[in-house]
């Protein structure tokens, strides 16, 4: 799995659009998603809270399929465009579907910087690159300094002692793995997706859905049935609490 460091690919972006505009200003970065229909991941989450980026997210179809991403980068580069909001604009992407959205902000005037990933010949539209005005490709070391190979953390159904130490009121009917599989899934998450999943809380106070999903689906797996109602929110409330304590103790 990799993880991604958006600071370090924040200021690569900005490098490069202060290099392309010069004495020009940021306006902001527009990233680009899909999510699903539970909503925001962690991740996206803690993007949407970092300073000069604005979070646009498209819906992932039930096939998987993004829906809609092309289309809000078309309308967001035609409309900055038409109210001379920029002057430059600096796109990492490889689609042909934004060509059309090239076309026209150049139309008004915008200057476009096309950033691709080496080797972008095979990766990019060949006629995406000649719209284009200047490009540019992002080497091994700068992608290595934006994106690390997160291990896989596996929690397995059977259980020892507690790996973390969090003081809680566990009420006497529910059944006391369920705690330990909510500490063992936080004390399995790196120091990058704690992080994120504790913005998640302080600004949406539910656990994020791709870590709601695991956590009850270990939690299933250990007891050999379905959770109740109750069950499934003391497993939500345990591994709440665990991230909280996690980030005191960092």
């Amino acid at each position: 799995m990799l993880a991604l460091d958006p600071e370090a690919a924040i200021q690569e972006l900005k490098s490069v659009a202060l290099e392309k505009a010069k004495g020009a200003e940021l306006l902001r970065i527009y990233w680009y998603d899909a999510t699903g229909f539970k909503g925001p991941s962690s991740e996206q989450t803690n993007l949407a809270n970092l300073d000069d980026v604005k979070l646009r997210l498209a819906l992932v179809s039930q096939s998987g399929e993004r829906q809609g991403v092309d289309s809000l980068i078309v309308a967001d580069l035609v409309e900055l465009a038409r109210l001379g909001s920029i002057c430059d604009a600096v796109v990492l992407s490889g689609d042909e579907n934004i060509r059309i959205g090239i076309q026209i902000a150049q139309s008004y005037g915008v200057r476009v910087h096309l950033i691709g990933i080496e080797s972008s010949r095979g990766l990019q539209s060949r006629l995406l690159l000649q719209e284009a005005d200047t490009r540019r490709e992002w080497n091994q070391g700068i992608i290595e300094q934006i994106l690390s190979v997160r291990p896989s953390a596996t929690v397995t159904a059977t259980l020892g002692p507690s790996p973390a130490p969090v003081s809680v009121t566990v009420a006497a009917d529910l059944d006391p793995r369920i705690e330990k599989v909510a500490l063992a899934l936080v004390a399995a998450m790196d120091e990058a997706e704690s992080k994120g999943v504790r913005t998640f809380l302080e600004t949406t106070y539910h656990v994020p859905p791709e870590f709601d999903g695991k956590l009850l689906g270990l939690c299933r797996a250990e007891l050999g049935r379905d959770l109740t109602i109750q069950e499934r929110r003391h497993a939500r409330a345990r591994f709440s609490e665990a991230i909280k304590a996690r980030g005191k103790g960092a």
